[in-house]
This record gives C-alpha cells, structure tokens and sequence, in this order.
C-alpha cells in the first residue's frame, strides 16, 4: 500500500481539483503546487506550498522552467527500500513525494485551431508535466500518479476506506493510465509536427505512423456476433467523419453499421446538390441527385428496394419532415432500415422518425471534412493511401460519336457511385441516378450482368461505368443489346480498340477516364 503524504500538483484541466485537495487535506497530506494552480487552491482555502519555495529556485523563462528540479524529481524517483537512495535524497535535503497530480498543456486543442500559429503550437508542448508524470510512473510502486481528473473521486473513496493509501494494484492502474497518455500526447506531437514542418518522403508518404486512438464505446458485435468489437477515435485534434458523428436516437452502432456509414460518408461528401445513397455490406444499392432531397431520395431508394432491406440512408443536406415521411413510407413498403447519416434534422423529421426506436439517426454537420491519408491494417503491418480522387478535366472522347451533354452528365454521376462500389463494379444510371449496380464481383461481365437484371427494362437509354477496363468487348456487347447507349471506363487495355468498336457499331458513345477506381 501507497501512503500518500505529500503531493505534488500541477493542471491544466481543473476540473475536480479543489475537491480532490480538499479530500486529501483531510489526511494531512503536504500539497506543493506550481502558478496558477497554486493560486487557485489557496483562493479556496487550502493550505499549498509553492515549487519554488521548496526548490529554493523561482519559475523561469516564462515558466518553461519550474519543475525541472532535482528535488522534484528525485522525490519522485527515489526507491523508498533502496538505502541508498535514501541516503542520498536524505543528504541532498531531497523530501519523498507520494503522488502526482498532472494533466497536461492543450496540445491537442490548440492544434485544433483555424490557423493556429507555430509559436502557439510549440508553446504548448507540455515539458515538466510529462517529465513529472514519467517520473513518478516508473516508480509506481512508492508513488501515486493521476493524470485523468475523471479519476479524483474514486481515488479519495479508496484512501478512505484505506487510511490514506492506495493499494498495489490501484497504484499499477493509474501507472498505465499515465504511459497511455504520455504516449499518445507525443504521438499527436510527432504527427502534426511532422506533417507541418517536413511533410513526406520523396513519395509523398509519411516515412513513419504513430497511431494515437482512444476507445469511445464498446460495439455490440464484430462483423459477427461471436466477435467482440469496439470504435476508437484519434486522439487530438479535431475528431473528424464518423468520430464527430452524433446520435440522436436508436439502439447502439455496430462494426458493420460503421462500416457502411464510412461508404456512406465518403459519397454524401462528393456532392454539393441535394444527394442520396442507400448502402449495405459496404457497396451502394441505389444513389441519387435531385433539386431536392426527398426526390433525391426516392429515386436511390428505387435503384434496388429490394436490396436496400436493412441498409443504411445517407443524405447531404438537413432532413426535412416530407423527406422523413418518405423514408418512414420506404420503411413500412419495403422494410427495416438499420440508420440515417445527414448533416443535420428539423425537429419535425426527428419527431416523424422517432416513431421507429430500433432506426439510428445520425447527425454530422461538417460532411466534407475528411482524412489525408487512407490507413488499413493486414497481418503485421499497415497499409496507406492518399484518397481516391480524379477530375473529370482528363476524360477523354474515345468514339467517333460524343456523349450528349445529358449522356455525360449522367457518366460523371455514374462514375462518382462506381468510385464508392466494391470491384468489380459496374453502375447504370439514367440521368443522376442509378438504376442498377452491380459490385464485388470477381467477374467484370458477371459483374454487369447483375446491374443490367437489377435495371431491367430500365437499361434502355441508361448509360454505364465501369470502375476498371474491359479485358474484353463482352461488357460491351450485352449493355449494348439491353439498350445502353454510352459507357465511361478508364480505358488502358490492350483491347481498347475492341471496345470501341463495338460502341461504333452500336451507336454508343464512350469515354476514357484515365484513372480507375478499385475499391477493395
């Protein structure tokens, strides 16, 4: 058992500590405290001695210097069974400190800040209170150390029950919760710091990763029941997508439903005018732009209704109540939907799909803000990407005939949902909205097969994408005979020509994009 006798305190985040100090006076433990945490103690009645008092040197430099003593840190380090680290501290004047109370500079908050300064960012690198709480966290075994405020009251319950001390195991707990934080803080560090002052190596990816993360919630499942699961965070910085998602009502989010609300996201954010997606097992089953959103909506909604049974709703602008009546009618025609992702809801909306408990709405104002670099873990290591992003300015006429300006705008919307489509995919669309998918297929013409029944009669007049070339003209050949009349692919085969002469034998127009969009 740790007897805490005296502590040592300095925060940044006061939340908490002058009830905690309160809790500890009444076991007559000394407090040494430092500035403005000091001052606001003693405003509060407690008995505090100052750092400098007891180091017999003042702050420096701004107060970069304060701590960075012998004293402090050989209280803090010395083995209380190590005579002869007693005898030194004992000679030296050195007193045994028993806890530390740190939290650290807003490093994290700072860097959140719209054209935050490189002097305010370096400022507010915390120097003495990670050493403090390094210090003391290697000498867990004599020394308390508390770096989460949210711990205060449980601490005070257990030094009362126990006389003033702590046990081993509270001891080695608090240890980890402070390397935890230590390390993670120097993660954030090293990231930003790193991206602002040296950026990539000659590829343009970063030469190393440190991964900060804190857990959020536990997840019902993984991927299936049998699988435990859990949603973490970065730590620091703005949270951003899905981490700055609010739930406003439903049961609780599963692996899978961030799965798909991650495809969800990533397309809802490519579009300025009133869009709608439905998504289920990560790939869409109907996408939509429309002069509003509830047309935008009913018309994703019809791609595939069939499909869209326990899917995922994603829209791109506030959720209106004629816009929630149609998807509480979607619902009640066609089945259960599992969530709605939209930067916002009237409190009418809200109202209107209350009335289905199990439907999760999620709200995320800021749908644009989006990840630098794409991270996927596989055994052993990482893999990483820049985002997935090309520009209609390179796409290429392939045919004789050009695409009437309906036909490309219906290309580029095509294009877009295949980008967001599991490969092999391929997407037929008449006009902004599709009217058949098929996605994760390891066959491209069975691929297309699937998207062309799925349209049906709709195929006459639709034009298609395809998110990789055509090895071959069989793609071509049936989306012709089912009455597609202009594709859009990458192009880059050696049977290029092919293609293209099969669309001129069919009055088809055809597009080379010149990049591809695999999505695995």
């Amino acid at each position: 058992m740790a007897k805490i006798r005296t502590a040592i305190m300095s925060v940044w985040d006061k939340r908490g500590l002058k009830e905690f100090a309160a809790g500890l006076a009444e076991f007559g433990v000394e407090i040494l405290s430092t500035g403005g945490t000091a001052r606001m103690l003693f405003e509060a009645g407690l008995k505090v001695r100052e750092i400098s008092d007891y180091t017999g040197f003042p702050e420096m430099m701004d107060g970069r210097v304060k701590t960075l003593h012998p004293k402090v840190h050989g209280g803090l380090l010395a083995r209380r069974d190590n005579p002869e680290d007693m005898a030194q501290a004992k000679a030296q004047g050195i007193q045994m400190i028993d806890m530390v109370v740190v939290n650290l500079y807003p490093f994290e908050a700072t860097i959140a800040k719209p054209n935050v300064s490189l002097e305010d960012v370096i400022e507010n690198i915390d120097i003495g209170g990670p050493t403090m709480l390094r210090s003391a966290a290697k000498n867990y075994r004599d020394v308390a150390v508390v770096c989460n405020p949210d711990r205060y009251p449980e601490i005070l319950e257990e030094l009362r029950a126990n006389n003033g001390e702590l046990s081993a195991e509270t001891c080695a707990k608090l240890m980890v919760e402070v390397f935890t934080r230590t390390s993670a803080y120097d993660a954030v560090i090293s990231d930003y710091l790193g991206k602002r002052l040296l950026g990539g190596d000659e590829s343009g990816m970063a030469a190393k990763i440190r991964f900060a993360y804190e857990k959020v919630e536990d997840l019902r499942y993984g991927e299936n029941p049998h699988q435990q699961a859990a949603f973490y965070k970065t730590a620091g910085g703005a949270h951003i997508g899905l981490a700055a998602a609010k739930q406003l009502q439903g049961k609780q989010l599963s692996y899978n439903n961030y799965l798909d609300l991650d495809t969800v996201l990533g397309f809802v954010r490519e579009f300025d005018e009133p869009t709608a997606i439905v998504v289920k097992h990560n790939s869409p089953c109907g996408a939509a732009q429309a002069e509003t959103l509830l047309q935008a909506y009913i018309d994703a909604l019809a791609s595939d209704p069939l499909s869209s049974f326990g899917g995922i709703i994603g829209l791109n602008r506030k959720v209106d109540a004629t816009t929630a009546k149609a998807i509480m009618e979607g619902i009640e025609k066609h089945g259960f939907m599992e969530c709605v992702l939209a930067p916002g809801y009237e409190a009418e909306a809200v109202k209107i799909l209350s009335a289905k408990k199990d439907l999760r709405l999620l709200e995320l104002p800021d749908l644009k803000a989006g990840d630098e670099l794409m991270l996927r873990q596989v055994s052993g290591g990482m893999l990483g990407q820049t985002p997935d992003k090309d520009s209609p300015e390179k796409f290429k006429v392939a045919t004789s005939r050009p695409p009437t300006p309906e036909e490309m705008d219906a290309l580029e919307f095509a294009w877009l949902v295949c980008k967001h489509t599991k490969s092999n995919s391929i997407v037929l669309a008449q006009g902004k909205k599709t009217v058949g998918i098929g996605g994760g297929d390891t066959s491209r013409v069975d691929a297309a097969r699937t998207a062309l029944r799925r349209a049906g009669d709709r195929t006459r007049g639709a034009v298609l994408a395809s998110d990789a070339f055509f090895p071959f003209p069989d793609t071509v050949q049936i989306a012709a005979e089912a009455g597609v009349k202009a594709i859009i692919q990458p192009g880059g085969s050696r049977n290029d020509e092919e293609a293209v002469r099969a669309c001129e034998a069919n009055d088809m127009a055809m597009v080379f994009t010149g990049v591809r969009h695999f999505r695995h």
